[in-house]
């Protein structure tokens, strides 16, 4: 989580900063009437780091007596990108679309209690995604204006065929909640983002047909749950 920390600090330091700007005078404003308009629209790209929350079940391999477990036990950075519409419903509240494409992967080692034996898979996978959320800003300060923004995002996951030891279902609903700040820039508008995501249910494939022997499906059974997680940080031109 170390690397997520970071992450939220700097962010944290960016909104600090443009905080600050409410003690400075007033300056020329660029972009001023930008904000009036109904509707918006941009492009956005990005990096993110996908999870898998794991609930050990403590299953043991009847023919071999192994007991496996399985963490998800390193960071897998991909990348995003996408566009954005968004509509304006009040001074400081505006509903946004985002269809997204999502390219990452997770990463997961099994290990077996009774002989210290590992495995590992990568997960490698991509979403398709269209996430619908509700901008809440402050008031705009010279060439600043933070928010905060939450809403749902709907993915589907086009890779899960492909799963070998663990496979998950190809929908995936979330939650996400996030802040950001928009730069009014010369030319156009640039917003850092910082969102979180979360699962809101197990998408775990319980089901796996394509496996025949106990040895393969051990590694199915040793998981109860799997919830997705997300954390992504965006820059969005419009």
């Amino acid at each position: 989580m170390t690397h997520i920390r970071k992450v939220f600090v700097l962010m944290l330091l960016m909104l600090i900063g443009a905080g600050t700007t409410f003690a400075q005078e007033r300056k020329l404003q660029n972009k001023p009437y930008i904000d009036q308009r109904r509707l918006h629209y941009g492009f956005f790209i990005g990096m993110h780091d996908q999870g898998l929350s794991l609930e050990n079940a403590g299953a043991i391999d009847p023919a071999t007596g192994k007991q496996w477990t399985v963490k998800n036990d390193h960071a897998n950075f991909g990348f995003h990108v996408g566009v954005l519409g968004e509509l304006k419903l009040h001074e400081n509240l505006a509903l946004r679309v985002v269809p997204t494409l999502y390219f990452g992967s997770k990463h997961f080692e099994f290990f077996d209690q009774s002989t210290g034996e590992k495995q590992s898979q990568d997960m490698k996978s991509t979403y398709i995604s269209v996430p619908v959320h509700l901008k809440v800003t402050a008031p705009r300060w010279n060439n600043y204006r933070p928010y905060v923004v939450g809403g749902v995002n709907m993915a589907y996951d086009l890779t899960t065929g492909k799963h070998t030891l663990l496979r998950t279902n190809a929908f995936n609903p979330m939650v996400e909640v996030g802040l950001g700040c928009d730069f009014y820039l010369p030319f156009f508008k640039l917003i850092p983002e910082l969102k979180f995501s979360f699962g809101l249910g197990n998408v775990l494939d319980k089901k796996r047909d394509d496996l025949m022997e106990s040895s393969d499906i051990i590694y199915t059974n040793a998981v109860n749950k799997a919830t997705t997680n997300m954390v992504t940080l965006t820059l969005y031109f419009e």
